[in-house]
Protein backbone atom coordinates (compact mmCIF):
# COMPACT_ATOMS: atom_id res chain seq x y z
CA UNK A 1 0.00 0.00 0.00
CA UNK A 2 1.12 3.56 -0.73
CA UNK A 3 0.09 6.33 1.67
CA UNK A 4 0.61 10.06 1.12
CA UNK A 5 -0.13 12.44 3.98
CA UNK A 6 0.19 16.18 3.44
CA UNK A 7 2.96 15.65 0.89
CA UNK A 8 4.44 18.99 -0.18
CA UNK A 9 7.32 20.01 -2.44
CA UNK A 10 8.55 23.54 -3.14
CA UNK A 11 11.32 24.53 -5.54
CA UNK A 12 12.16 28.00 -4.31
CA UNK A 13 8.99 30.05 -4.80
CA UNK A 14 7.43 27.44 -7.09
CA UNK A 15 4.91 25.04 -5.57
CA UNK A 16 5.19 21.63 -7.23
CA UNK A 17 3.05 19.60 -4.80
CA UNK A 18 0.89 21.06 -2.04
CA UNK A 19 -0.59 19.16 0.92
CA UNK A 20 -1.33 16.05 -1.15
CA UNK A 21 -2.97 13.09 0.61
CA UNK A 22 -4.29 9.83 -0.84
CA UNK A 23 -3.91 6.07 -0.46
CA UNK A 24 -3.25 3.52 -3.20
CA UNK A 25 -4.75 0.16 -2.29
CA UNK A 26 -3.73 -3.32 -3.49
CA UNK A 27 -5.73 -5.45 -5.89
CA UNK A 28 -6.52 -2.81 -8.52
CA UNK A 29 -4.79 -0.55 -11.03
CA UNK A 30 -4.90 3.04 -9.80
CA UNK A 31 -4.49 5.68 -12.49
CA UNK A 32 -2.61 8.85 -11.54
CA UNK A 33 -3.82 11.68 -13.75
CA UNK A 34 -3.35 15.41 -14.12
CA UNK A 35 -2.59 18.07 -16.72
CA UNK A 36 1.01 18.63 -17.82
CA UNK A 37 2.82 20.30 -14.94
CA UNK A 38 0.37 18.99 -12.33
CA UNK A 39 3.10 17.42 -10.18
CA UNK A 40 2.63 13.72 -11.02
CA UNK A 41 6.29 12.91 -11.70
CA UNK A 42 7.46 14.95 -8.71
CA UNK A 43 5.04 13.01 -6.50
CA UNK A 44 6.27 9.65 -7.78
CA UNK A 45 9.89 10.71 -7.27
CA UNK A 46 9.12 11.61 -3.65
CA UNK A 47 7.41 8.25 -3.09
CA UNK A 48 10.60 6.57 -4.33
CA UNK A 49 12.93 8.77 -2.27
CA UNK A 50 14.47 10.47 -5.31
CA UNK A 51 13.25 13.90 -4.17
CA UNK A 52 12.99 14.99 -0.55
CA UNK A 53 9.61 16.45 0.44
CA UNK A 54 9.39 19.97 1.82
CA UNK A 55 6.69 18.64 4.12
CA UNK A 56 4.46 15.64 4.74
CA UNK A 57 5.18 11.95 4.23
CA UNK A 58 5.13 9.32 1.51
CA UNK A 59 5.00 5.79 2.91
CA UNK A 60 5.26 2.35 1.32
CA UNK A 61 3.79 -0.30 3.59
CA UNK A 62 4.12 2.14 6.47
CA UNK A 63 7.74 3.14 5.83
CA UNK A 64 9.49 5.84 3.83
CA UNK A 65 11.50 4.46 0.93
CA UNK A 66 14.89 5.13 2.53
CA UNK A 67 14.03 2.84 5.46
CA UNK A 68 13.46 -0.21 3.23
CA UNK A 69 16.31 -2.68 3.70
CA UNK A 70 16.09 -4.23 0.23
CA UNK A 71 13.79 -1.82 -1.63
CA UNK A 72 13.48 -3.89 -4.82
CA UNK A 73 11.82 -6.63 -2.78
CA UNK A 74 9.11 -4.21 -1.64
CA UNK A 75 8.61 -1.73 -4.48
CA UNK A 76 9.40 -1.76 -8.19
CA UNK A 77 9.27 1.26 -10.46
CA UNK A 78 9.51 2.23 -14.10
CA UNK A 79 10.10 5.97 -14.42
CA UNK A 80 12.40 6.17 -17.44
CA UNK A 81 12.58 3.24 -19.85
CA UNK A 82 15.85 4.50 -21.35
CA UNK A 83 17.64 4.64 -18.00
CA UNK A 84 20.05 1.87 -18.94
CA UNK A 85 23.70 2.00 -19.97
CA UNK A 86 23.46 1.67 -23.77
CA UNK A 87 26.42 -0.73 -24.02
CA UNK A 88 25.19 -3.02 -21.27
CA UNK A 89 23.09 -6.01 -22.26
CA UNK A 90 19.58 -6.48 -20.87
CA UNK A 91 20.80 -9.48 -18.87
CA UNK A 92 23.82 -7.62 -17.47
CA UNK A 93 21.64 -4.67 -16.47
CA UNK A 94 19.28 -6.93 -14.55
CA UNK A 95 22.15 -8.87 -12.98
CA UNK A 96 23.58 -5.59 -11.70
CA UNK A 97 20.22 -4.67 -10.15
CA UNK A 98 19.87 -8.14 -8.62
CA UNK A 99 23.33 -7.95 -7.03
CA UNK A 100 22.54 -4.55 -5.51
CA UNK A 101 19.62 -6.05 -3.56
CA UNK A 102 21.00 -9.53 -2.83
CA UNK A 103 18.57 -11.20 -5.22
CA UNK A 104 19.16 -14.64 -6.73
CA UNK A 105 20.59 -14.48 -10.27
CA UNK A 106 18.02 -17.08 -11.32
CA UNK A 107 15.40 -14.38 -10.93
CA UNK A 108 16.97 -12.49 -13.85
CA UNK A 109 16.09 -15.25 -16.30
CA UNK A 110 12.59 -15.52 -14.83
CA UNK A 111 11.73 -11.86 -15.43
CA UNK A 112 13.32 -11.91 -18.89
CA UNK A 113 10.94 -14.73 -19.81
CA UNK A 114 8.04 -12.95 -18.12
CA UNK A 115 8.41 -9.83 -20.29
CA UNK A 116 9.38 -11.71 -23.46
CA UNK A 117 13.03 -10.60 -23.75
CA UNK A 118 14.84 -13.92 -23.37
CA UNK A 119 15.87 -14.06 -27.03
CA UNK A 120 17.47 -10.60 -26.97
CA UNK A 121 18.82 -10.69 -23.41
CA UNK A 122 22.43 -10.67 -24.59
CA UNK A 123 22.09 -7.67 -26.89
CA UNK A 124 23.07 -4.08 -25.90
CA UNK A 125 20.10 -2.22 -24.47
CA UNK A 126 21.08 0.90 -26.42
CA UNK A 127 19.80 -0.76 -29.59
CA UNK A 128 16.39 -1.62 -28.16
CA UNK A 129 13.20 -0.10 -29.56
CA UNK A 130 11.03 1.90 -27.18
CA UNK A 131 8.73 -1.09 -26.71
CA UNK A 132 11.64 -3.38 -25.84
CA UNK A 133 13.04 -0.75 -23.47
CA UNK A 134 9.67 -0.57 -21.72
CA UNK A 135 9.70 -4.35 -21.32
CA UNK A 136 13.22 -4.20 -19.86
CA UNK A 137 12.06 -1.48 -17.44
CA UNK A 138 9.17 -3.70 -16.38
CA UNK A 139 11.58 -6.60 -15.88
CA UNK A 140 13.68 -4.41 -13.59
CA UNK A 141 10.61 -3.33 -11.64
CA UNK A 142 9.57 -6.96 -11.13
CA UNK A 143 13.01 -8.28 -10.30
CA UNK A 144 12.50 -8.41 -6.54
CA UNK A 145 8.93 -9.76 -6.90
CA UNK A 146 7.60 -6.63 -5.13
CA UNK A 147 4.00 -6.14 -4.10
CA UNK A 148 4.07 -2.37 -4.79
CA UNK A 149 4.63 -1.08 -8.33
CA UNK A 150 4.84 2.42 -9.82
CA UNK A 151 4.82 3.11 -13.56
CA UNK A 152 5.26 6.60 -15.06
CA UNK A 153 3.86 6.84 -18.62
CA UNK A 154 4.53 3.14 -19.38
CA UNK A 155 2.72 3.18 -22.76
CA UNK A 156 4.17 6.45 -24.03
CA UNK A 157 5.18 6.09 -27.69
CA UNK A 158 4.13 2.45 -28.02
CA UNK A 159 2.19 0.93 -30.90
CA UNK A 160 -1.31 -0.53 -30.26
CA UNK A 161 0.05 -4.04 -29.73
CA UNK A 162 2.53 -2.80 -27.13
CA UNK A 163 -0.13 -0.75 -25.35
CA UNK A 164 -2.47 -3.75 -25.16
CA UNK A 165 0.32 -5.96 -23.81
CA UNK A 166 1.26 -3.53 -21.04
CA UNK A 167 -2.39 -2.90 -20.14
CA UNK A 168 -3.04 -6.60 -19.64
CA UNK A 169 0.28 -7.00 -17.85
CA UNK A 170 -0.57 -4.30 -15.28
CA UNK A 171 -4.06 -5.67 -14.77
CA UNK A 172 -2.64 -9.14 -14.18
CA UNK A 173 -0.22 -7.75 -11.57
CA UNK A 174 -3.10 -6.04 -9.76
CA UNK A 175 -5.20 -9.22 -9.92
CA UNK A 176 -2.38 -10.96 -8.03
CA UNK A 177 -3.04 -8.58 -5.12
CA UNK A 178 -0.27 -6.07 -5.81
CA UNK A 179 -0.54 -2.31 -5.43
CA UNK A 180 -0.21 -0.72 -8.90
CA UNK A 181 0.02 3.05 -9.46
CA UNK A 182 0.36 4.21 -13.06
CA UNK A 183 0.51 7.75 -14.43
CA UNK A 184 -0.50 8.44 -18.02
CA UNK A 185 -1.69 11.24 -20.28
CA UNK A 186 -3.49 8.73 -22.55
CA UNK A 187 -6.90 9.05 -20.98
CA UNK A 188 -8.64 6.63 -23.32
CA UNK A 189 -6.14 3.99 -22.22
CA UNK A 190 -6.64 4.76 -18.54
CA UNK A 191 -10.39 4.32 -19.01
CA UNK A 192 -9.68 0.74 -20.08
CA UNK A 193 -6.91 0.02 -17.58
CA UNK A 194 -7.62 1.66 -14.22
CA UNK A 195 -10.42 0.84 -11.81
CA UNK A 196 -9.55 3.77 -9.56
CA UNK A 197 -8.34 7.28 -10.36
CA UNK A 198 -6.37 9.85 -8.40
CA UNK A 199 -6.48 13.19 -10.23
CA UNK A 200 -4.34 16.19 -9.30
CA UNK A 201 -3.92 19.71 -10.65
CA UNK A 202 -1.32 22.31 -9.68
CA UNK A 203 0.00 19.83 -7.15
CA UNK A 204 -3.30 19.49 -5.28
CA UNK A 205 -5.86 16.70 -5.12
CA UNK A 206 -8.86 17.13 -7.41
CA UNK A 207 -10.44 13.69 -7.18
CA UNK A 208 -9.89 10.30 -5.53
CA UNK A 209 -12.58 7.87 -6.69
CA UNK A 210 -13.40 4.93 -8.90
CA UNK A 211 -13.14 5.60 -12.63
CA UNK A 212 -16.92 5.28 -13.01
CA UNK A 213 -17.62 7.70 -10.15
CA UNK A 214 -15.21 10.25 -11.61
CA UNK A 215 -16.90 10.20 -15.01
CA UNK A 216 -20.41 10.27 -13.55
CA UNK A 217 -19.62 13.14 -11.20
CA UNK A 218 -18.19 15.25 -14.03
CA UNK A 219 -20.87 14.37 -16.58
CA UNK A 220 -24.26 15.84 -17.23
CA UNK A 221 -26.93 13.14 -17.35
CA UNK A 222 -28.54 12.92 -20.79
CA UNK A 223 -30.52 10.48 -22.90
CA UNK A 224 -30.37 9.62 -26.61
CA UNK A 225 -33.72 8.68 -28.14
CA UNK A 226 -34.92 7.63 -31.62
CA UNK A 227 -38.51 7.40 -32.79
CA UNK A 228 -40.50 7.22 -36.04
CA UNK A 229 -42.49 10.13 -34.53
CA UNK A 230 -39.48 12.33 -33.92
CA UNK A 231 -41.16 15.71 -34.48
CA UNK A 232 -44.02 14.81 -32.17
CA UNK A 233 -41.58 13.56 -29.54
CA UNK A 234 -39.51 16.75 -29.77
CA UNK A 235 -42.58 18.92 -29.20
CA UNK A 236 -43.67 16.76 -26.28
CA UNK A 237 -40.27 16.93 -24.57
CA UNK A 238 -39.80 20.67 -24.99
CA UNK A 239 -43.36 21.38 -23.82
CA UNK A 240 -42.47 19.51 -20.63
CA UNK A 241 -39.46 21.77 -20.00
CA UNK A 242 -36.75 19.47 -21.31
CA UNK A 243 -33.75 20.71 -23.30
CA UNK A 244 -33.46 18.86 -26.61
CA UNK A 245 -30.90 18.91 -29.41
CA UNK A 246 -30.60 17.06 -32.69
CA UNK A 247 -28.18 14.14 -33.05
CA UNK A 248 -27.83 12.93 -36.61
CA UNK A 249 -24.53 11.15 -36.09
CA UNK A 250 -25.96 7.68 -35.64
CA UNK A 251 -25.98 5.07 -38.40
CA UNK A 252 -29.64 4.31 -37.68
CA UNK A 253 -30.90 7.76 -38.57
CA UNK A 254 -31.62 11.02 -36.76
CA UNK A 255 -32.14 11.07 -33.01
CA UNK A 256 -32.62 13.48 -30.15
CA UNK A 257 -30.39 14.03 -27.12
CA UNK A 258 -32.32 15.17 -24.06
CA UNK A 259 -30.17 16.97 -21.49
CA UNK A 260 -30.28 16.75 -17.69
CA UNK A 261 -32.75 13.88 -17.49
CA UNK A 262 -33.02 10.10 -17.27
CA UNK A 263 -34.15 7.38 -19.63
CA UNK A 264 -36.97 6.55 -17.18
CA UNK A 265 -38.38 10.08 -17.43
CA UNK A 266 -38.25 10.15 -21.23
CA UNK A 267 -39.68 6.64 -21.56
CA UNK A 268 -42.62 7.31 -19.23
CA UNK A 269 -43.47 10.52 -21.06
CA UNK A 270 -43.34 8.84 -24.48
CA UNK A 271 -45.37 5.86 -23.28
CA UNK A 272 -48.06 8.04 -21.77
CA UNK A 273 -48.48 9.74 -25.16
CA UNK A 274 -48.39 6.59 -27.31
CA UNK A 275 -45.08 7.48 -28.98
CA UNK A 276 -43.05 4.52 -30.26
CA UNK A 277 -39.35 4.51 -29.36
CA UNK A 278 -36.66 2.68 -31.34
CA UNK A 279 -33.86 3.70 -29.00
CA UNK A 280 -33.72 4.97 -25.41
CA UNK A 281 -30.16 5.10 -24.12
CA UNK A 282 -28.55 7.01 -21.24
CA UNK A 283 -25.43 8.89 -22.34
CA UNK A 284 -22.18 9.09 -20.39
CA UNK A 285 -19.23 11.36 -21.14
CA UNK A 286 -15.87 9.85 -21.98
CA UNK A 287 -13.01 9.98 -19.49
CA UNK A 288 -11.41 12.68 -21.66
CA UNK A 289 -14.51 14.88 -21.41
CA UNK A 290 -14.82 14.33 -17.67
CA UNK A 291 -11.11 15.03 -17.20
CA UNK A 292 -11.34 18.33 -19.08
CA UNK A 293 -14.33 19.44 -17.02
CA UNK A 294 -12.68 18.55 -13.71
CA UNK A 295 -9.19 19.91 -14.44
CA UNK A 296 -9.91 22.87 -16.73
CA UNK A 297 -9.05 25.37 -14.01
CA UNK A 298 -5.84 23.56 -13.09
CA UNK A 299 -4.12 23.66 -16.49
CA UNK A 300 -0.83 25.51 -16.25
CA UNK A 301 -0.49 26.59 -19.87
CA UNK A 302 -3.37 27.50 -22.19
CA UNK A 303 -2.97 27.73 -25.95
CA UNK A 304 -4.76 29.70 -28.65
CA UNK A 305 -4.03 33.11 -27.16
CA UNK A 306 -5.25 32.26 -23.68
CA UNK A 307 -3.46 33.70 -20.68
CA UNK A 308 -0.25 32.06 -19.54
CA UNK A 309 -0.85 30.94 -15.97
CA UNK A 310 2.35 31.17 -13.98
CA UNK A 311 3.40 29.62 -10.72
CA UNK A 312 1.85 26.19 -11.38
CA UNK A 313 3.24 22.83 -10.37
CA UNK A 314 6.20 21.28 -12.10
Amino acid sequence: MIELRGLTKHYGQTVAVQDLSFTVHPGQVTGFLGPNGAGKSTTMRMILGLDRPTGGTALIDGKPYHELTHPLRTVGALLDAKWVHPNRSARAHLQWLAASNDLAMSRVEEVLRLVGLSEVAGKPAGGFSLGMSQRLGLAGALLGDPHVLLFDEPVNGLDPEGILWIRRFMQRLAAEGRTVLVSSHLLSEMALTAEHLVVIGRGQLISDSTTQEFVERASESSVRVRSPQLDQLRSLLTSNGMTVREDGAGQDGPALVVAATTSDAVGKLAGANDITLFELAPQRASLEEAFMRMTGGAVQYHGEGADLVMGGAL
